[in-house]
């Protein structure tokens, strides 16, 4: 297929997929649109090789450690310390996935199968392509699909159960209010720009300088991540964390080296480079699709209808749990639990929707945001950015391959 004709194809479908999106109010999210017309382009004929012959999918595969220290650079540290129980509810979910999933989903879909799971749902996009990439290292072709359509599937379970849980939330904030509660704003904290360890002259920045430094810190994860797989302790606990994945050391780099202030926050937004590095990316997640027949996702849909259940009733034990711990309200838990199931930017959509259909005034629509919306971003970059990324770089080596 013409380059060109390819990535004008992938780039409509990608408009379409934001068109319907923005008109439910991410009821039915991008991804999932994206994914069943390129489905049906290549049940049609459209060419299997259609993400190659685009030249973008190189592109993404290749960007994917430094998008990882992006999204490490996004992430505040006084922000998560600020919201410390968020972050422990967070984790509590993502415990409650995995638990669930390896001790009542494995008996059902196998260990495989459940190993695949736990990741996508825990997150997102880059923990489905890691998990992606480890099934095909075993064969396991099924899995690969698994992984794509996850990542792809989550959201109709996730946007609805966060808003059902905010909303609830929102008529106990109401009726704390009307009984006189004097309520502490929630408000996120402040990020402070750190002057930068190295820094040219501002006649001198450029795009490409933000860039640079971005895929120079992707650069060193790869690089260390590469020397430390050759690294054996004789223990296989100390052996998993030592043989850090790339992915999840690129995150960590990113967080690091922008708390330094070697690196900028946000370098590919600043670089004029994220919407296209984010386009190629997805060119790799949706490669998944390709050569999957009618039949392969029947095959695969009720093993991901039980994994995102048994996901689901694990993140709401757990994480209500840890809300009860920590003396958060079961909604604004299982709400904070239920981001790992999409993510920034939907925790930012789903909290200011909620706020303007439950606010009778602006006064209460500014105080129901400030009591969710800090929590819920927190959520959402604690599970998506860093949670499900350290559990895939965990659970990957676990995968045995098919005999």
């Amino acid at each position: 297929m013409d380059a060109l004709l390819a990535l004008l194809f992938i780039f409509v479908v990608y408009t379409i997929g934001d068109v319907v999106s923005a008109a439910t109010k991410s009821i039915v999210p991008s991804l999932f649109v994206c994914s069943a017309i390129f489905l049906g382009g290549f049940w049609l004929g459209v060419p299997e090789t259609l993400f190659q012959d685009s030249l973008m999918y190189s592109v993404g595969a290749l960007f994917i450690t430094t998008l990882l220290v992006h999204m490490g650079s996004m992430l505040n540290l006084r922000q998560l310390i600020a919201q410390w129980k968020t972050v422990l509810i967070s984790a509590g979910a993502i415990i409650g996935i995995v638990a669930l999933l390896l001790l009542a989903a494995t008996p059902i879909v196998g260990k495989e199968t459940a190993i695949v799971a736990a990741p996508p749902i825990s997150g997102g996009v880059i923990a489905g392509l890691q998990m992606a990439e480890a099934a095909d290292k075993i064969g396991r072709a099924d899995l690969r699909l698994m992984a794509t359509l996850l990542v792809v599937l989550q959201g109709f379970i996730g946007y609805p159960l966060a808003s059902f849980c905010l909303r609830r939330e929102a008529n106990s904030i109401l009726d704390l209010k009307a009984k006189g509660h004097k309520f502490t704003e929630d408000e996120e904290v402040e990020r402070k720009e750190v002057r930068t360890i190295f820094q040219l002259p501002h006649k001198y920045v450029s795009a490409n300088y933000y860039i640079a430094k971005a895929v120079f810190v992707a650069f060193i994860a790869t690089v260390v991540s590469g020397y430390l797989k050759n690294i054996d302790t004789g223990i296989f606990i100390l052996n998993i964390f030592i043989r850090i994945d790339k992915n999840v050391l690129a995150l960590i780099l990113g967080i690091v080296f922008a708390e330094v202030g070697f690196l900028e926050r946000e370098p590919l937004n600043k670089g004029n480079a994220f919407g296209l590095t984010m386009a190629a990316l997805m060119t790799v997640v949706y490669g998944g699709l390709a050569g999957a027949s009618p039949s392969d996702v029947l095959g695969i849909l009720i093993p991901i209808v039980i994994c995102l259940v048994l996901g689901t009733i694990g993140i709401g034990i757990m994480s209500i749990i840890f809300g009860k711990i920590l003396k958060v309200g079961p909604w604004m838990a299982f709400a904070i639990g239920s981001s790992a199931l999409f993510g920034f930017p939907g925790t930012f959509v789903v909290s200011n929707e909620v706020a303007k259909a439950m606010g009778k005034d602006d006064e209460e629509r500014e105080l129901i945001l400030s009591q969710i919306l800090p929590k819920m971003l927190v959520a959402g970059f604690v599970t998506v950015s860093i949670g499900s990324v350290v559990l895939a770089g965990i659970m990957a080596p676990m995968l045995t391959p098919a005999m």
